[in-house]
């Protein structure tokens, strides 16, 4: 499984003060693309059983919905990531927070279950497009030796919207309910207006633009390499949706805890989230991509008992125990999800980098996207303690030993040898 750039050594010069600017612009474009994002993703996540309550459905119909935006992703992957890869970064990336930026405010105004399905299925659209564009701008735009925290700061952007969602959670619910929530989510369209100001296409993407026959040539040929990438990050997507989407609700029906104090649970995981996937994917830089994601997932395996602790409450320490246990988690499971942009960026060819690491981790959602719903069905018969931890034991074992046999290209140039 040997990249066709491996040996692609290219003396990088140092970036001037555009290079630089532009660097920042399109680093902060991909980040705040995939908060918002995830914003508006696990604002469903905190209120799934209002929503429930309000169209008269059980909590597994619910999460149904959640399904539906991770099984609809690689289509937008598919078509966002074409677009990228032939018309440049910036116009697909401000299409897609537009778009996505309406169909959240469509969301809070659903007036039944069925049409509030179907808008999830079109934001799942959206949010596939999004993580392979802004993740291909932004790492196409830095130097090498800065991937790995540049990858765990634009993946910790999802970290930041679950925070956010949280902190809505918190304050806005309590007062005005479920449905103004998702009317915040209309805020990202703003952001379209500062990609379009601020941010460059990256010379990466202008070096490897090719033509049709070429880039479908080249998309057939690297199929080993992308049924890889889809199985990693079917197992990726498991542990971090397995591990954060049913949470909530073994917080609030298990252990009985209150909106409020799961929400403080929430923002407590996120920060470690955070700190995980900036400490992790510098990491990486030195001990490789494979390793730092490898050691994450295993000790991730080890706070199991402390994660889905399940004393009831008031005992304070349960509660500790809890939080502790949900900072570490995430710290973990985070730490390691923030070496995947620069790792599968690296594993693809430069002419399909728009399109390739994009379409593939949403193909690994795609796989992996009933895991909310099926640690649901198993928590609604046994104890969400229960169905947390069998199904972390085994996707967390197994994708552990799926991503140490795979390949890695650490550190690889994304310009073509000879350019300046």
């Amino acid at each position: 499984m040997s990249s066709p750039q491996a040996n692609a050594a290219v003396a990088v010069p140092p970036m001037t003060r555009e290079q630089r600017a532009n660097a920042r612009n399109a680093l902060i474009a991909g980040f705040l693309g995939w908060t918002l994002d995830a914003f508006d993703f696990f604002i469903l996540v905190m209120v799934q059983d209002a929503i429930a309550k309000d169209f008269n459905r059980s909590l597994p119909a619910i999460a149904a919905t959640l399904f539906a935006t991770l099984a609809a992703r690689p289509v937008g992957a598919l078509i966002f990531g074409i677009m990228a890869d032939r018309y440049g970064r910036r116009l697909p990336l401000m299409l897609d927070v537009i778009f996505y930026s309406v169909i959240s405010v469509l969301c809070g105004l659903a007036p039944t279950y069925t049409i509030f399905f179907v808008l999830r299925l079109l934001f799942g659209i959206c949010m596939g497009g999004e993580w392979g564009v802004g993740a291909s701008l932004a790492l196409e735009s830095v130097p090498p030796k800065w991937r790995g925290i540049i990858s765990g700061l634009l993946q910790e952007g999802y970290a930041t919207g679950y925070l956010l969602a949280a902190a809505a959670y918190y304050f806005v619910f309590p007062h005005w309910g479920w449905r103004p929530m998702f009317f915040i989510g209309g805020l990202p369209a703003l952001l379209s207006l500062f990609i379009r100001a601020k941010v460059k296409e990256p010379e990466a993407w202008r070096q490897h633009r090719t033509d049709w026959n070429t880039y479908w040539r080249s998309t057939l040929s690297h199929w080993p390499r992308f049924l890889y990438l889809v199985l990693m990050m079917t197992f990726m997507v498991g542990i971090s949706h397995g591990t954060q989407d049913m949470y909530p609700n073994f917080l609030k029906k298990q252990l009985h805890f209150s909106i409020h104090l799961t929400s403080v649970i929430t923002i407590v995981s996120m920060i470690g989230a955070i700190l995980g996937g900036l400490i992790v994917g510098l990491s990486s830089d030195r001990i490789g991509r494979r390793r730092a994601m490898v050691i994450s997932v295993l000790l991730a395996i080890c706070f199991i008992p402390l994660w889905a602790h399940a004393s009831a409450p008031p005992a304070v320490p349960s509660l500790y125990v809890i939080l502790f246990g949900a900072f570490l988690m995430q710290f973990m499971v985070q730490g390691a999800w923030g070496v995947v942009p620069a790792h599968i960026n690296e594993l693809s060819p430069g002419e399909l980098r728009g399109f390739f690491p994009g379409f593939a981790y949403q193909m690994g959602v795609l796989c992996a996207s009933g895991i909310g719903y099926l640690e649901s069905v198993i928590g609604e018969h046994l104890t969400y303690s229960q169905s947390l931890t069998y199904s972390m034991l085994v996707v967390m074992g197994i994708g552990a030993f799926v991503i140490w046999l795979g390949p890695e290209e650490k550190g690889i140039h994304f310009l073509k040898q000879g350019s300046s």
